[in-house]
């Protein structure tokens, strides 16, 4: 019971820190680009996850991967820092935040579809009418509640946003299959994407920055990319089940409308809520539908 306690607590610090980040991004963006921004936030993500695997004396790990492996990480971190970050940074740029944040969060709906060619799975019909659940939330948080024109605010921003799910779907299904360890594997991918980074940053932005726009940086490549996810770890090694920490995690975007309230100063629109709830009721039928 002593380790389920220490679970609840390292989840809920996990879905605090989470919850700010929707708040980070916007906000750091009013005084980066999004390849700035994503340059060093990753340095820091990289430093942070070399500290974590200093302290838990994992570096040895590095030594036994196999070429194999180290190709597979650099796909992997192809994937995620690299295109999903410039994908939902690029979404983040163009969309209130409160709308990038719900849109990207219909990554549980894209993680069922792709399995479907990825993992073999047959769709349910339970499943099809998850995924009619959070399509709709998409077009009531895209239009802005205007179903009768089905007219998006602003079409390529609301792909963008829908979209990087799509990649963390593709990132989350590959990641799986690889049974290395947790935080040598993120090492390897943010270190690997970095050079994807680094390269699009110099091709497409420069490395000056404000010293307001590090402060964010900083702040994202710590709780967004780095420790948060050590935490979550830490979360699933405690917890007797998956399941009894893993639901937290649906608390996110609705603290997350709370802070980009607060700190952000944008009006909550009720059909951000609204959506919201639809993606979320969605991805609720789907986990139920997997079960049976």
């Amino acid at each position: 019971m002593e380790n389920q306690k220490r679970a609840y607590i390292y989840a809920l610090t996990a879905v605090l820190f989470w919850s700010t980040v929707a708040s980070a991004f916007k906000i750091t963006l009013r005084y980066l680009d999004l390849f700035q921004l994503l340059f060093y936030s990753s340095i820091i993500s990289i430093a942070v996850f070399f500290v974590v695997l200093l302290i838990q004396k994992k570096l040895f790990l590095l030594k036994t991967y196999s070429k194999t492996d180290y190709l597979h990480s650099a796909f992997l971190g192809f994937l995620h820092p690299f295109l999903y970050y410039v994908v939902l940074l690029k979404a983040y740029s163009m969309l209130p935040a409160q709308e990038a944040q719900a849109l990207n969060y219909t990554w549980g709906i894209a993680i069922a579809l792709l399995s479907i060619p990825l993992l073999k799975q047959r769709i349910k019909s339970t499943s099809i009418l998850a995924l009619i659940v959070s399509f709709i939330g998409v077009v009531v948080i895209g239009t802005r509640g205007d179903l009768t024109s089905l007219k998006f605010s602003d079409p390529l921003a609301v792909s963008l946003a829908v979209g990087s799910s799509g990649i963390w779907a593709l990132f989350w299904i590959y990641n799986t299959k690889d049974e290395r360890d947790e935080v040598t594997k993120l090492f390897l991918n943010f270190t690997f994407g970095f050079l994807f980074i680094l390269i699009t940053t110099l091709i497409f932005s420069t490395v000056i920055v404000s010293p307001i726009g590090l402060f964010g940086a900083t702040y994202v490549g710590i709780f967004e990319m780095g420790i948060t996810f050590v935490i979550w770890l830490k979360a699933l090694k405690f917890s007797e089940t998956t399941a009894r920490v893993s639901n937290l995690i649906y608390l996110s975007p609705f603290l997350s409308l709370v802070f980009i309230y607060l700190l952000v100063g944008e009006q909550i629109l009720i059909s951000t809520v609204i959506g919201l709830v639809l993606i979320v009721i969605g991805i609720f039928v789907q986990q139920y539908s997997s079960l049976e």
